[in-house]
């Protein structure tokens, strides 16, 4: 175990995983403990029920605190619809999607603005997801194509992905979401495995951009805060 304070449940995958990926050790600057769950798949996750999976995201997600991580969380936004159960069957802080920052961004936003949603498939994230992570369930959302590299290396589990591909698939996406809702005024991105992308999409649509490193980044500040010497005033 290397002291880490955030467990990470992966889901199990072969694709390439770039720096900004949650899978990717490099993305963190500090240490995170993975544990593949076995038998949960993109596949699984996104286009059928996660929930059949909750026994084993329970089982794996209580071994990383018998390992002593202090606080939990998942490799696929979709794992929101079981925010609920997965933190009361853990009994520890559980951050299951990047979703979960949705209320938080719109109360930062002026008034006439809201929080839109980058997605790696618009056709299955429903508003039970965005209602189980604390979001309103007419959340503006947008996809990544069906049949676009990025989502086809994902759920095919490739070993191999055109990033440059992904690059451009993610920004016109988010360019899509911007320009059919331009009350969205920052974007939220559903799938861990878009956080490599996050300042391309910034650079296209001038909106500011939230990922699962935004959130792990708030999470692990408070399971370990930053020590500060208070014990005399600076002169």
């Amino acid at each position: 175990m290397n002291n880490a304070a955030i467990g990470i449940l992966m889901l199990e995958t072969n694709f390439p995983r770039l720096m900004g990926d949650i899978g990717h050790k490099d993305t963190w600057n500090f240490p995170v403990h993975f544990r593949a769950v076995s038998g949960a798949s993109a596949q699984k996750v996104v286009h059928h029920d996660p929930r059949k999976l909750f026994d084993a995201f329970v089982g794996v997600g209580r071994e990383l605190i018998a390992d002593g991580c202090s606080g939990i969380t998942t490799s696929c936004g979709f794992l929101g619809l079981m925010q609920e159960e997965l933190k009361d069957a853990l009994g520890v802080p559980f951050a299951s999607s990047s979703l979960m920052q949705l209320p938080w961004i719109e109360a930062i936003l002026p008034s006439g603005q809201e929080a839109g949603v980058l997605t790696i498939s618009e056709e299955r994230l429903s508003a039970a997801h965005l209602h189980a992570s604390g979001a309103r369930g007419t959340t503006a959302i947008a996809g990544l194509p069906k049949t676009g590299v990025f989502a086809e290396a994902i759920f095919k589990d490739k070993d191999h992905m055109d990033i440059a591909a992904c690059k451009r698939e993610t920004c016109e996406a988010a360019e899509r979401l911007v320009s059919t809702h331009p009350n969205v005024g920052a974007i939220v991105l559903e799938c861990t495995n878009l956080g490599p992308y996050a300042a391309n999409i910034k650079d296209a649509t001038g909106r500011p951009v939230y990922s699962i490193v935004s959130f792990l980044n708030w999470f692990q500040s408070g399971l370990t805060p930053p020590r500060f010497q208070v014990d005399k005033l600076n002169d």
